[in-house]
């Protein structure tokens, strides 16, 4: 049983608890939680919800990009305007992660921390190059979602840091955000292989830029810079994009599990890439 149980409504109100009880779990939605508190893995533990406290929720423009609370859930932030217009590939991402009732509960503070490699948010925010707001009391820094997440749920979290929010440098010239996921069903599923891209097309189907990322792929987000290049410069085409996929089954790292094995992760991961053809009708 977890009998100490604090909820502030501000973040003065959170370092107070802290400094009292510094070893106290802190949660948000609490979606991931529940299944902890299922499998007693964390009875006796102080648990602090932060869901309540104001400065966790906001978006809103700052110097450097666009700054997005911790404590925002996914439904407010799919439907948020600002990030609708701005980083369409993380609203794809959001529209397809877990069930309504997740998204109503789950924040994206709460899907970094987990730092699981199927977390949807996570292959959008490698490629938007996200940086990480981490505070203590008295001490605020800021990481690279890449170096922050170090693999299956382990972070580069110091003691008595929170994550705070998350800042998005401004995105210009893409004009497709894709985001895909295989599941073993269509909807409510954990995927067994994402793939992200954000590319930059001509008029003449050129790649100008490109950006591609992975989840369920390895230990952490798959990015793959060789893939990439092998594209920019040239003309999306079936031949490219074959070229681009033999690096693509070099970057991945998949594991066998009970959703998947490795080989068909390596697969779907290149068969993905291969779906961007279909940009051609762009």
């Amino acid at each position: 049983m977890n009998e100490e149980f604090f909820l502030p409504e501000s973040m003065d109100e959170l370092w107070e608890i802290l400094s009292h009880v510094p070893d106290a779990m802190i949660y948000a939605g609490g979606t991931d939680l529940l299944v902890r508190l299922k499998e007693s893995s964390i009875d006796g533990i102080p648990l602090v919800c932060i869901e309540r406290i104001d400065e966790l929720k906001v978006v809103e423009q700052r110097e450097g990009g666009i700054f997005v609370g911790a404590g925002i859930t996914h439904s407010e932030l799919m439907r948020n305007p600002i990030i609708c217009e701005n980083f369409p590939v993380l609203v794809h991402a959001l529209k397809v992660l877990g069930s309504p009732q997740i998204r109503n509960m789950g924040t994206i503070g709460g899907n970094i921390i987990t730092a699981s490699p199927a977390g949807d948010t996570l292959p959008p925010l490698y490629l938007l190059n996200a940086q990480l707001e981490l505070c203590t009391s008295n001490h605020k820094r800021s990481v690279p979602i890449e170096e922050f997440i170090t693999g299956p749920g382990k972070t580069k979290i110091g003691k008595g840091e929170i994550l705070t929010g998350v800042l998005i440098p401004e995105l210009k010239g893409f004009n497709i955000h894709h985001f895909e996921k295989v599941g073993r069903r269509k909807a409510l599923s954990i995927s067994i292989v994402s793939f992200c891209a954000l590319i930059m097309l001509s008029s003449d189907y050129v790649v100008e830029d490109a950006r591609f990322s992975w989840g369920s792929a390895g230990p952490t987000v798959i990015r793959s810079h060789e893939a990439e290049d092998a594209l920019i410069g040239k003309r999306l085409s079936m031949d490219t994009l074959r070229i681009a996929k033999e690096f693509v089954r070099s970057a991945v790292q998949p594991i066998d599990d009970i959703r998947a094995s490795a080989w068909y992760r390596k697969e779907v991961a290149c068969n993905l890439l291969m779906r961007l053809i279909e940009y051609r009708e762009y």
